[in-house]
């Protein structure tokens, strides 16, 4: 390596005013599609090209003061932007139902009843807070990426609405027919003592929620990546324990990291203003997101998935556990 190292050092001005060459580098020499033990000068180009294609001066020498040379094609380099149209799409970018705002694509998984694939992220991001008969979402809704707070239209679909959870707020606003009558008659009533005054009734909802989660269908497998943006692939699933250190990477705060202070968590989450839903089963980490971060896949530090980001605070952040999440939408990674 210390043949490469002096090259670099020497020669890399050079290197990098040869013309499609964008970058250079000190690395392991690939062989056939695998990295071999023998260090190399690695030189990066946008597009890699016969040599009979080349002009002598465009041509990377084998060898530099003794080193070996391994030329790699990367493509054109850019910023990679969270917010930015993307195709195809990794998780980690911003993503949203086309009335919300913009969330996060937490993850790519796979449907176990057709083993197609699926974006996977927040009933709040992909589904808007629907309890399946408000009329808030419906399946085959556009998904946008980005997210339309980002730039998202109507001809920037990754995909559509396949399925998703309902969100069960605390209290509901009362559609049953008798308990309409009642209102009514007490309305009635009240308006000959006091007619500035209204009786509107609610229904406690018995049910809490165990996960905020829906999925969507991409429009081609080709519009979306597996890899979460930073972070690479997932490994697996793994049961979140207190004290594990976890990571995300999301749309607003891009790759943060905390560890989880606790599980087994019962919490009152605000849906929208006026709204709150009871969720159980959940854990608690440090604070790792920001809004716009929801959807985000939590891993451990070995990449396996051990939740969904859904809510949190300037001091901390809630997620699902990702066993209930796969058992209720019915997929896997």
């Amino acid at each position: 390596m210390h043949r490469v190292e002096k090259a670099l050092s020497r020669h890399k001005h050079n290197i990098l005013c040869l013309p499609n060459v964008i970058g250079v580098g000190k690395g392991f020499k690939d062989v056939r599609g695998k990295t071999t033990d023998k260090p190399a000068l690695i030189v990066f180009v946008k597009e890699k090209l016969p040599v009979s294609k080349l002009q002598r001066e465009a041509k990377v020498p084998q060898v530099l003061d003794g080193a070996e040379t391994d030329v790699i094609e990367v493509g054109e380099l850019r910023l990679l932007g969270r917010t930015d149209y993307l195709r195809p799409a990794p998780p980690g970018v911003s993503i949203g139902h086309y009335k919300i705002t913009a969330g996060t694509f937490g993850a790519v998984v796979k449907d176990k009843r057709t083993g197609e694939p699926l974006i996977l992220s927040n009933n709040h991001v992909l589904a808007n807070i629907s309890n399946g008969k408000d009329g808030r979402a419906k399946i085959g809704d556009p998904i946008l990426q980005p997210g339309p707070y980002d730039g998202g239209t109507k001809d920037r679909v990754i995909g559509y609405l396949e399925r998703f959870v309902p969100l069960n707020p605390e209290i509901e606003e009362v559609t049953c027919s008798k308990a309409l009558q009642v209102q009514r008659f007490l309305n009635n009533l009240i308006r000959l003592f006091r007619p500035y005054y209204q009786v509107n009734m609610k229904k406690l909802s018995l049910e809490t929620n165990i996960v905020d989660c829906a999925v969507a269908r991409p429009v081609s497998k080709d519009a979306i990546s597996p890899e979460i943006l930073e972070l690479g692939a997932v490994k697996g699933v793994r049961q979140p324990e207190v004290g594990m250190e976890i990571v995300k990477s999301g749309r607003s705060s891009g790759i943060t990291r905390s560890e989880i202070k606790a599980v087994d968590a019962t919490v009152k989450v605000i849906l929208e203003e006026g709204l709150t839903g009871v969720f159980s089963d959940q854990f608690v980490t440090g604070p790792i997101a920001q809004p716009g971060d929801s959807g985000s896949l939590i891993m451990d530090n070995e990449n396996y998935a051990v939740g969904l980001l859904f809510a949190g605070s300037d001091q901390t952040s809630i997620g699902n556990n990702i066993y209930n999440v796969m058992e209720k939408l019915e997929v896997e990674f």
